[in-house]
């Protein structure tokens, strides 16, 4: 199930997301059939490991992966570090006033940035989906993802945490709540997780030193990061 806007930057992401493409170069024909339902893709190298065990994923209408996240992942090396207050501020402008949020409501949203600001945003009713379409447009872009911070709308899975890796993303940041396997894996991988993220405060699940100057409040489950709201800039 996804939202039936560019399938192409989908699909695309999907395939990078699940190691089976690197980069535009390795498609050699792409087609999307006249209703926009299908997609299909025709690679210019061969896949010798082809896929054997098919995951379906929860969220919405459930989504699918590859991936065996019991599986050996490096944990990411990138070292970015940011002000918690400039999370909370990258997190307000997620959905604009423009968005296809602010007009239908229902959709999730995700989106790259560089700490600064918000590089890349990507809309769709699953959100798992939202991390595969960040990832085709990077490849379209020719930029790679690697050492910007993912932010997302909905609830931080597993399955987001697994996308998150193989981008190479050193913070992930939701409005909500992760899982507690995504926890597991955040720490493992060496991924700041950050979770309902708002105005003032946020819980932090995993790797807090990439957070500067943050006030934290240790708990058993995780650490609280609070921070004075005159220092945020809303939309």
């Amino acid at each position: 199930m996804c939202t039936p806007r560019d399938p192409l930057q989908l699909a695309l992401g999907f395939l990078a997301n699940e190691e089976l493409i690197t980069s535009c170069e390795d498609v050699a024909i792409d087609h999307v059939c006249a209703t926009g339902n299908c997609v299909d893709i025709w690679l210019n190298k061969s896949i010798w490991d082809r896929p054997r065990r098919r995951i379906i994923t929860s969220g919405c209408g459930g989504g699918l992966t590859f991936s065996d996240l019991a599986a050996h992942q490096e944990p990411v090396r990138a070292q970015l570090v940011v002000e918690p207050q400039k999370i909370g501020e990258l997190m307000m402008r997620l959905q604009t006033r423009d968005s296809l949020y602010a007009r239908a409501r229902g959709v999730h949203t995700s989106a790259l940035s560089d700490g600064e600001r918000l590089v890349i945003v990507a809309e769709d009713i699953g959100r798992h989906n939202t991390i595969d379409r960040l990832r085709g447009e990077c490849l379209r872009r020719e930029m790679d993802p690697e050492g910007l911070m993912l932010l997302a709308t909905g609830r931080i899975s597993s399955e987001m945490i697994n996308k998150a890796v193989k981008m190479g993303c050193p913070i992930v940041a939701s409005r909500t709540s992760p899982t507690s396997m995504s926890v597991g894996l955040a720490r493992e991988w060496n991924i700041t997780l950050c979770g309902y993220v708002r105005r003032t405060r946020m819980n932090v699940y995993a790797h807090p030193e990439r957070l500067l100057d943050a006030d934290l409040a240790i708990n058993e489950l995780f650490t609280s990061v609070e921070y004075p709201v005159a220092s945020l800039s809303g939309d």
